[in-house]
């Protein structure tokens, strides 16, 4: 099958073992013409490349310079929560950032030395607390002494994880490269005013250790929470819950299906929200979820459907992580 895309960026990265000289690189003359340049491409219409680029820049010391970021959105260029992640990476590495602003379609990041203690990124908006994770745990996971990241914003925002899927999901199969954290969820908050919290305490690790997940398993339990926060009645989380288990059931039969409804108390969210996460446990240690979120004029039992539908998909392909 030929692919549908033709892959446009290019990642220049020196060699590992030549870090030394590579952190004496500077931004003047010819070194400049040296710096490992990504330029975002169609594919990737939003800001993965830019979390990925810039804690593999902050990892090996290498400078680094990204244009053309979030080229191809309605509202291109860097979003607060974009903005947020990359002032953290800069602040935990007493690095240099320049090109950070609401809207600037390329920076050019020059890392330095990986420091612990806490680093707080607040995007001030709904944006995810679980992407700014994304862009903070590979580096302080090698930093110097254990780290505390305060993260604030979303927690259940569309278009990035949900912090359940954090919890459930990501934490249990990360966990097996020989390293743990603790999330600490104060507060969740939604769309459009965000206002959530999440606290995340790691230790330095030397190295990772490796893992083999190739083999699938069978389906041995499936879980889930549907949620109501604000001014939205438990009946939502009822119906959304209700939903998944039908749909689920009209294609694994065989196994208790046990999806909770819950009210989330109100010191600890901020704002209205709704939503659903489903998780499939496999006897071999494999993890698959399926997760969705309500909004005004969706059907709860929509909601809840397209959670079951997504898990289903993620077991039908037969491969050992999910999508």
């Amino acid at each position: 099958m030929k692919p549908q895309h033709k892959l446009q960026a290019k990642i220049y990265l020196l060699n590992p073992d030549n870090l030394h000289d590579s952190l004496q690189w500077m931004f003047s003359g010819r070194e400049m013409e040296r710096l490992p340049r990504i330029r975002e491409n169609a594919c990737n219409k939003g800001g993965q490349i830019l979390r990925v680029s810039t804690a593999l820049s902050c990892l090996l010391g290498l400078p680094l310079r990204v244009r053309r970021i979030r080229a191809g959105r309605s509202q291109p260029g860097l979003r607060p929560q974009h903005l947020s992640g990359l002032e953290m990476i800069r602040d935990l590495c007493d690095g240099q950032l320049d090109g950070g602003e609401i809207g600037s379609t390329e920076i050019t990041f020059t890392p330095g030395k990986i420091k612990g203690g806490t680093h707080i990124a607040d995007t001030k908006t709904a944006g995810s607390v679980c992407l700014l994770l994304q862009v903070a745990m590979p580096c302080v996971l090698f930093a110097a002494s254990p780290s505390e990241l305060r993260l604030k914003g979303g927690t259940n925002a569309e278009m990035a994880p949900q912090i359940d899927y954090t919890v459930l999901v990501f934490k249990p199969i990360i966990e097996k490269f020989n390293f743990t954290f603790d999330c600490d969820i104060k507060r969740r908050g939604y769309y459009p005013q965000g206002g959530g919290e999440v606290i995340i305490r790691m230790s330095p690790v030397k190295q990772l250790s490796p893992i083999n997940l190739t083999e699938r398993g069978t389906v041995t339990k499936i879980h889930g929470r549907a949620f109501v926060a604000g001014a939205l009645p438990i009946k939502l989380a009822k119906d959304m819950a209700s939903a998944a288990v039908r749909c689920i059931r009209k294609e694994i039969g065989d196994l208790y299906v046990n999806i909770q409804p819950v009210r989330e108390p109100d010191n600890q969210a901020f704002g209205t929200g709704s939503g659903i996460i489903i998780v499939a446990e496999t006897s071999t240690g494999c993890l698959f979820a399926g997760s969705s979120l309500g909004k005004r004029g969706k059907n709860s039992d929509r909601v809840g459907i397209e959670a079951a539908e997504m898990l289903l998909g993620n077991l039908r392909h037969g491969g050992a992580v999910d999508d």
